[in-house]
């Protein structure tokens, strides 16, 4: 019975709460029993660590279907835990969890997590015995990073006695190996135009939110100057690749003979006006200005960046903010803390023929940002336009209009509706037309690549 191992995908979820739940059989009998028999593995959850890229999954090579899988859980700038690993009982004895466990951490390596921990019960053959032979020892458990798990534990009633917590440590990756970085999404949640410059580009007025959720960038340094794409990306040539073009804009900064290989995991939606291309661009000018030795600093970074584009400054800058010119002009603002649901209608909206629009409002008054914190400026000038144009799109946008105030981000044709709580979030996500996709993100002022190149120079 052979298998393979990949990122799981959000329509996994059911078949991945069924392999637990056989997985979980395996404890009848055992004291621990009676406290893990009711306790439901949280979908949502589940899905949330699956749209960010923290649960892999072992496929069946003959039937494709799930038969065990590996889900991570953010906790800190050092560490990663491990919430969950199971394996179908008619699968086991064939090494699969052991595969499981060291792909997720040869993933947190590569991340720049310099440990992994996890909570499991001291006597059970597949549990600390398992994890010991792979690298882990056993921690104090009135460390407060367990706190949290041990309240749990206490408020289920779950004997102290039974629980072992756990951690092995990471090398940080050499000077050659993979190393991963996340490009976040965004959204714009107003955007204006208020005039048109003698350069012939558009002045404008929005504010980027950045998200928790976007694509996923690997990087291997190289030594003999080439910058190679690894990954197909449809319809984007690899010369045309703003991530290519981003390595290539920071070479003559960085030593002599610097090259790279760059890996992408697509998952912002091309085209949607969330900035997938202009965050790729940033988060590979960041981190090759680390992995490089570059040391340029952040304005020269973001400069470099407004060349490739004018949204790449904010991802480079890395938090959400006011932005005026071109989108280049930046100021970090606060925002609330708020869920989103954004939602790809599944239709291209070339941002060239927007601008074009004889119908467009070039000619905006200016906004202030207490105009728009009191909510007073809030529209987007490229929806009347898209909604006339697009159909999709505005079908789209009338549905999510019955959950919520639907805005267009961007120049679309992405929309999003804003929410207080991760559950009305994937309740409406749960509603989403089969001719769409849906994805819920939380909004961040900080962003997750800032995250990450805080653990690489903290691992290096």
């Amino acid at each position: 019975m052979s298998y393979s191992i990949q990122r799981a995908l959000p329509e996994q979820v059911e078949a991945l709460c069924a392999i637990e739940r056989e997985a979980m059989e395996l404890f009848r009998g055992h004291r621990a029993w009676r406290f893990y028999a009711p306790v439901v593995m949280p979908p949502d959850l589940l899905r949330l660590a699956i749209e960010r890229g923290l649960v892999w999954v072992a496929l069946s090579d003959a039937s494709g279907e799930p038969v065990g899988f590996v889900w991570l859980d953010t906790e800190d700038e050092a560490g990663i835990g491990l919430a969950e690993i199971d394996v179908l009982p008619g699968w086991g004895g064939q090494g699969i969890g052991a595969a499981l466990l060291e792909h997720a951490c040869a993933w947190a390596r590569a991340a720049g997590y310099r440990r992994i921990t996890l909570g499991t019960l001291a006597d059970v053959p597949w549990n600390a015995p398992f994890y010991a032979r792979h690298g882990f020892v056993e921690v104090d458990k009135r460390d407060p990073a367990f706190a949290f798990a041990r309240e749990r534990d206490l408020e289920n009633g779950f004997p102290d006695d039974l629980r072992v917590f756990m951690s092995r440590t990471f090398e940080a990756p050499g000077a050659e190996d993979w190393t991963v970085w996340p490009a976040p999404a965004k959204l714009n949640l107003f955007l204006r135009i208020t005039g048109r410059r003698p350069d012939g580009y558009h002045e404008l007025q929005t504010v980027f939110r950045l998200l928790d959720w976007g694509d996923e960038i690997r990087l291997r340094p190289r030594r003999d100057g080439l910058v190679r794409r690894l990954t197909d990306v449809p319809g984007v040539p690899e010369e045309q690749d703003l991530a290519v073009r981003a390595a290539r804009l920071l070479q003559p900064h960085a030593p002599a003979g610097a090259g790279v290989d760059i890996e992408l995991e697509k998952r912002i939606p091309m085209g949607g006006g969330l900035g997938g291309g202009s965050s790729d661009a940033a988060t590979v000018l960041v981190a090759l200005n680390h992995l490089w030795g570059t040391d340029l600093t952040e304005d020269a970074l973001a400069e470099l960046g407004r060349q490739l584009g004018a949204d790449v400054p904010v991802f480079v800058r890395g938090r959400s903010a006011w932005a005026e010119g071109v989108g280049d002009r930046l100021q970090p603002v606060a925002l609330p803390q708020r869920w989103y649901v954004v939602v790809d209608p599944h239709e291209h909206v070339p941002t060239g023929e927007l601008f074009q629009a004889s119908e467009l409002t070039r000619n905006a008054q200016p906004a202030t940002i207490s105009s728009f914190a009191s909510g007073e400026t809030a529209e987007n000038a490229f929806e009347p336009v898209v909604r006339a144009r697009h159909p999709r799109v505005a079908a789209a946008l009338g549905w999510l209009n019955k959950f919520g105030w639907a805005r267009l981000s961007g120049s679309g044709g992405c929309i999003f509706i804003e929410t207080k709580s991760q559950e009305r979030a994937e309740f409406v996500a749960g509603q989403c037309p089969p001719s769409c996709s849906a994805h819920v993100a939380f909004g961040v002022e900080r962003s997750p690549l800032l995250e990450a190149l805080a653990r690489h120079r903290g691992a290096a």
